[in-house]
């Protein structure tokens, strides 16, 4: 029985809901997500069916970057910010609801007590940690190589396409 929320019946059904391994002939190879999105991007502009296709990343790698060395004062800093615009949201929301008066209070109220709260939070979380992570970094999932997959019915005219694609220059017009 198909119902109105299932996946039969549709012509294209999506990405699936569990994470299910890529199915597909590769029909190219790429060291950069970029050039795997250029080979997609050249695929769709010469009206290939696209929904075939699928990008897939190949030796998985999480790169850490560091960004800076954590001291007490860019904590407390960080912390009280981040109080203060989550009071400020509060405070307006307060005002706004308030019918009586026009009075900043809510606002200036709510900007207080987030401070207050960021600064306490950020700087129990930071002494919790006692110099074992004393650095801000930003985390990157990257692959070693992007395989563009496709279906089997379309692989053979991807590749010749892709194929085509790699005797122009990089920097070429489309």
């Amino acid at each position: 029985m198909a119902g109105g929320f299932s996946g039969q019946g549709r012509s294209n059904p999506g990405p699936p809901r569990l994470p299910t391994p890529p199915t597909g002939w590769p029909i190219g190879s790429y060291d950069t997500y970029a050039g795997a999105q250029r080979a997609v991007e050249h695929l769709a502009d010469e009206n290939f069916p696209v929904t075939e296709v699928t990008i897939v990343g190949v030796d998985l790698m999480l790169v850490e970057r560091i960004v800076g060395r954590l001291t007490w004062g860019k904590v407390l800093g960080t912390g009280a910010l981040s109080g203060a615009w989550f009071g400020l949201f509060v405070g307006f929301l307060l005002a706004w609801f308030n019918t009586q008066s026009l009075s900043p209070l809510p606002i200036l109220a709510g900007v207080g007590v987030g401070v207050a709260f960021g600064l306490t939070f950020a700087a129990v979380s930071y002494a919790s940690t006692r110099g074992r992570r004393d650095f801000a970094s930003a985390s990157q999932l990257v692959a070693g190589r992007y395989d563009v997959l496709c279906q089997p019915r379309s692989a053979e005219r991807g590749r010749d396409l892709l194929a085509k694609l790699s005797m122009r220059p990089s920097g070429g017009t489309r």
